[in-house]
């Protein structure tokens, strides 16, 4: 029987690094990082060549694909302490796609995936902080909706802004719980009268609809223009990441980041990134809020007066700077990477080699080994 998923997690991972061809680009790096003991929540990755199969059989999936998943996510949840649909302690995951090479026009990130009306009242009170439930909630029903059921982004800023407006309030993070409620409950009343269906409730109908989502993206328009001008074959297909949510935006004692382990533009040795305190990843590129430095040195060289994660959270920091300079020793380069920090804990979702200037990478040609 073919292996379409690998689970990855704990400390130990079924991919490593070498697997980028089978598991793509984020999946292989995703393995290699929990390999190497970091801190990456649990989760699996569905491979290039079912993406392949799906295609080739009319855009189907092999029987022994949803009995693999379906081990994968009782793994997931094992690891995490949870289970994937369970209405009291409910595993909510990212989708992410993932080719072998970078991809602009894939699928984007799905977030909170397996929230519904009832896990969000088990999320609630776990965490103690209803307006955090609903906030992942409306966040997950807006995502969801673009980027799986084809519904325009807009609509849902529309509702946002009129609701803001009525409100008086200037910033997302000024909505109390009870805001949010009114905006899902909005949010679904649109759905319906543009796409005559409800808000699907089945966690695993909107897993499966998101994993759908991510082998469609690889024919999309964009993507098969991109390929084409960078002579990427089809064949080599897309992975899927499925991912345990950790998440950025359950106070102020959490934070999104993105960061190179080197300055891009010149090659210097130093931490080069923005964050968000009490924000999801979607948040640091939407624009919406101004993100802050990450070390003390680029906050004062911006004159920025907002604190930078080095002060803010300098247990977390500490961590990463150990975390980087992990990576940019075993990949041998300058790496991209993305963090979330959940109540203070420090989670690794991605490393990749960081795109530079010319001048940076005639730098770092004189500071790595050669590899051999």
């Amino acid at each position: 029987m073919t292996k379409w998923v690998y689970v990855f997690g704990d400390g130990r991972a079924e991919g490593s690094a070498g697997d980028r061809n089978l598991l793509g680009g984020k999946g292989a790096n995703l393995a290699e990082m929990c390999s190497l003991g970091l801190p990456v929540p649990p989760g699996f990755t569905i491979t290039t060549e079912l993406c392949s199969h799906y295609y080739a059989s009319g855009r189907t999936y092999p029987d022994e694909l949803k009995t693999q998943v379906e081990a994968a996510l009782e793994e997931v949840g094992r690891v995490a302490g949870r289970r994937f649909g369970d209405a009291s302690e409910p595993l909510l995951v990212s989708v992410r796609s993932g080719a072998r090479a970078s991809m602009p026009g894939m699928m984007d990130t799905v977030l909170n995936l397996g929230l519904n009306d009832a896990t969000v009242e088990a999320i609630a009170a776990e965490a103690g902080d209803a307006r955090f439930a609903y906030d992942s909630y409306r966040r997950f029903v807006q995502m969801y909706c673009n980027v799986v059921l084809g519904l325009d982004h807009d609509v849902f800023e529309e509702i946002l802004e009129e609701e803001k407006a009525r409100l008086g309030y200037e910033v997302d993070t000024e909505f109390s719980a009870e805001d949010w409620q009114n905006v899902i409950a909005l949010y679904k009343g649109r759905i319906e009268t543009e796409l005559g269906a409800p808000f699907p409730q089945d966690p695993h109908e909107q897993l499966w609809g998101a994993v759908g989502a991510v082998f469609s993206s690889w024919m999309n328009p964009r993507a098969v223009t991109y390929r084409r001008l960078h002579d990427i074959p089809e064949s080599w297909g897309t992975a899927v990441n499925v991912q345990a949510m950790v998440f950025g935006n359950r106070g102020e004692d959490s934070a999104t980041g993105v960061a190179f382990t080197r300055d891009p533009s010149t090659g210097e040795k130093a931490l080069y990134g923005e964050f968000l305190v009490n924000a999801q990843g979607e948040d640091v590129v939407a624009g919406i809020r101004t993100p802050q430095n990450i070390t003390e040195a680029a906050r004062l060289a911006a004159g920025s007066d907002k604190p930078s994660l080095e002060k803010l959270m300098p247990e977390a920091f500490a961590a990463f700077v150990q975390i980087a300079d992990t990576l940019e020793r075993h990949y041998r380069d300058m790496q991209d990477l993305e963090f979330t920090i959940e109540r203070g804990k420090l989670w690794m979702l991605q490393t990749r080699s960081g795109k530079r200037t010319a001048s940076a990478a005639s730098r770092l040609r004189w500071t790595w080994p050669m590899r051999g």
